[in-house]
Order: structure tokens, then C-alpha cells, then sequence
């Protein structure tokens, strides 16, 4: 009786260790979590017009290293993985510990930094008018924070190969690509990332072909040869504010900002992922850029997570 006992207690405990995400998954250890988290999202928007694609970007940045850790979050010194190259103008990091010093008043101990991410995510879009999704939770806080770790962060310069190679390793497919880079449809980008595309993409200069001769002109007027490379320029051209499928309309008709957005249009696959959203019979064979948008998403939020006795809680996100 006694070994069945042990049995049925080990089992119990293994099957926490290699616990699951779900959705609802502090629904009796902090129920308020997903409310408070949206109210500061809330608050900072109010002053903060841009923080949106901000915070869709820290989380998407997060999960590709090491994956949807929180180790992004780490402050531990100039080797910390957060000043890393391939996360060059991530932010966020101040609204994730408010949000987080809200819920550990409430509920201390028992919510993961990665979790709150994720979250934020998710209520970014919805502030944005895009979609809204149930987010899976029971992530644990990783304990590995260094920048080299974070070397083969998609980039925008990336081939399409490269980038599809990328996001296969993450177990992520064509299609969770074009809807994820869709995420630009909100959002600005800097010149320091256009310089290249446009005054040196062949050896010896010149500029992406791909690039409509309408639209050229007007990015060379904002991003100058030489000029300010922190001038920053909608990223979704005519629709940077809204969250929509503009941006997939754009990269169709050569008016891509982002490299990494126009070579999705390089690609049959991609293309043809790209293409499906503006079919006469879209809409009636159940194809929405919005819902594969949140699938992507929740996809993308599963990627290596710690769950269970892996990983820790963080009680401040800077720090281990």
C-alpha cells in the first residue's frame, strides 16, 4: 500500500515537472493576472502611442533566443543578452517590470516575467485593433542571460532561404513566417536598417530593385545617403497605425520598407502564403489573415518554454 502510494505521489510529481502551458493556468493561483496586466498595458498607451508593436517585438525577440524565457529581460551587465546586435532597438523592458511589481503585490511568487511577455503581447495587438487570442500560460523564467546566445536572430538583411531556415528551427512554418513579419504592419523602423537596401545593396552601391520606382524617392528623401540614421519611418506605408493585412498588399506591389518583408515575395511558398489573403474566394474558403495571425502567435509563444521545476520566478525581470 505503501509503495502505491510513493507511485502515485511520484507520478503526480513528474507530471508537474513536465508541466504544460495552458490557457487559464493561474485560474486558482492568481486570477487577476491577465486584468492587471492589461490595465498597465492600458495606462502606458495612453502616453505611449507607440508601445504596441514595442511590445509584440520584445516577445517575438524573446522566444527566438533560447526560447519564451524572459531571459530578454536580464540586466546583468554589459554581456547581458538584452544588448545583444540582433536586438538592436528592443524595448519594453520598463512596462514588463511595472506590470510585473503589480502582480507580485497581488500574487507574489507565482507568476513568470515570461508569461507577463507573452501577455502583453497579446493585449499590444488588441490596443492595436488587431486580433485578440486566448494566451497559454505556465511559463518559467530561464537563468541563462548572454548576448552571444542571441547571434542567429532573424534578420532583415536575411535571404528568404535564411529566414525560412530560421524559423523551421523553431519549429515554426511558411506560413507562421509571412503572418508573424506581417506584425510590421504596425510600427516604425529606423534608417540605420535602410542604409544598406537603399546605397549598397549590389557591391559598389545601388538600390533593391524590388523597391517601387514610386516609393523609392520618397524613402531616399527620409533616409538620405550619409544622413540621420536614427530618423524613423512607418513601416506599413499608408497603414502603420492599424493593425491589418495592408503591409502583405505592400509587399505585393513592391512597397515593402523592410527587406525581410519584400523577400517574401521572392519565394513560391511565401508568396503564395501572401497571395491567399486577397483571393476573390478567400473569405468564403475561411482564409483570415486575422486568426492566422493569433494561431502564429500562440505558436510562436510554445517555443522551448520551461514548465513545471524547469527554470524559476522571477520576482523583479531584471534580475536572476
Amino acid at each position: 500500500m505503501v509503495l502505491v502510494f510513493f507511485i502515485v505521489i511520484f507520478s503526480y510529481l513528474a507530471g508537474i515537472s513536465q508541466g504544460q502551458l495552458r490557457v487559464g493556468f493561474y485560474g486558482s493561483t492568481c486570477p487577476n493576472v491577465e486584468p492587471i496586466v492589461s490595465a498597465v498595458i492600458r495606462e502606458v498607451a495612453a502616453s505611449n502611442q507607440n508601445i504596441a508593436p514595442v511590445l509584440l517585438r520584445l516577445h517575438f525577440h524573446d522566444c527566438f533566443v533560447q526560447g519564451c524565457d524572459g531571459s530578454i529581460l536580464i540586466d546583468n551587465g554589459d554581456n547581458a543578452e538584452r544588448h545583444a546586435f540582433g536586438h538592436q532597438g528592443v524595448g519594453g523592458f520598463e512596462v514588463i517590470e511595472r506590470a510585473k511589481a503589480q502582480v507580485e503585490a497581488m500574487c507574489p511568487g507565482v507568476v513568470s516575467c515570461a508569461d507577463i511577455v507573452a501577455l502583453a503581447a497579446r493585449d499590444a495587438v488588441v490596443l492595436a485593433n488587431g486580433p485578440s487570442y486566448e494566451v497559454e500560460t505556465g511559463r518559467r523564467d530561464g537563468v541563462i542571460s548572454n548576448l552571444s546566445l542571441a547571434e542567429n536572430m532573424p534578420d532583415i538583411s536575411d535571404s528568404i532561404q535564411i529566414l525560412k531556415a530560421k524559423f523551421f528551427d523553431k519549429g515554426l512554418s511558411e506560413k507562421d513566417l509571412v503572418v508573424l513579419s506581417a506584425a510590421h504592419t504596425i510600427g516604425t523602423t529606423a534608417c540605420f536598417f535602410m542604409t544598406k537596401r537603399l546605397y549598397n545593396f549590389f557591391p559598389g552601391g545601388g538600390s533593391d530593385p524590388s523597391i517601387n520606382p514610386s516609393l523609392l524617392p520618397e524613402l531616399m528623401t527620409t533616409c538620405p545617403q550619409n544622413g540621420n540614421v536614427n530618423v524613423r519611418l512607418p513601416i506599413d506605408q499608408g497603414s502603420s497605425d492599424a493593425f491589418d493585412n495592408q503591409i502583405l498588399q505592400n509587399i505585393r506591389n513592391g512597397f515593402a520598407v523592410l527587406q525581410s518583408d519584400a523577400s517574401l515575395y521572392e519565394d513560391v511558398v511565401t508568396r503564395s502564403v501572401v497571395d491567399s489573403y486577397f483571393g476573390m474566394f478567400s473569405p468564403f474558403l475561411g482564409i483570415s489573415f486575422e486568426a492566422d495571425f493569433a494561431n502564429a502567435m500562440v505558436k510562436m509563444g510554445r517555443i522551448n518554454v520551461l514548465t513545471g521545476f524547469q527554470g524559476t520566478i522571477r520576482r523583479v525581470c531584471s534580475a536572476f
